[in-house]
């Protein structure tokens, strides 16, 4: 498993536009905490982790109250996933971690 641990600077498409985030995350053998903040607020965030793959669910309040059902594969310094918005549907999320 490789050394999943770190800041990362990233960027969901979603429908309103470019929204980013930054995501720190650290590890403990199969399970992550963290936080999640950017334009719309932060939260502590907390999951799953299977092999180089981070899985969590976040809430957010703004522009509606929802679940977000988050899944980032980490590769080296760059991060690669989605971000499920139920209905809404599923949005990409890249970054790359910090210096």
């Amino acid at each position: 498993m490789a050394n999943l641990d770190g800041t990362y600077d990233c960027t969901v498409k979603s429908p309103l536009g470019d929204q980013n985030l930054t995501l720190t995350v650290k590890t403990e053998g199969s399970s992550f905490t963290g936080q999640a903040s950017g334009a719309m607020g932060a939260s502590d965030v907390s999951g799953e982790v299977e092999g180089d793959t981070l899985k969590w669910k976040q809430q957010m309040t703004s522009p509606m109250p929802m679940t977000l059902d988050c899944s980032a594969t980490v590769n080296g310094d760059s991060v690669t996933g989605t971000v499920g918005a139920g209905a809404f549907g599923s949005f990409p999320l890249s970054g790359t971690r910090t210096a």
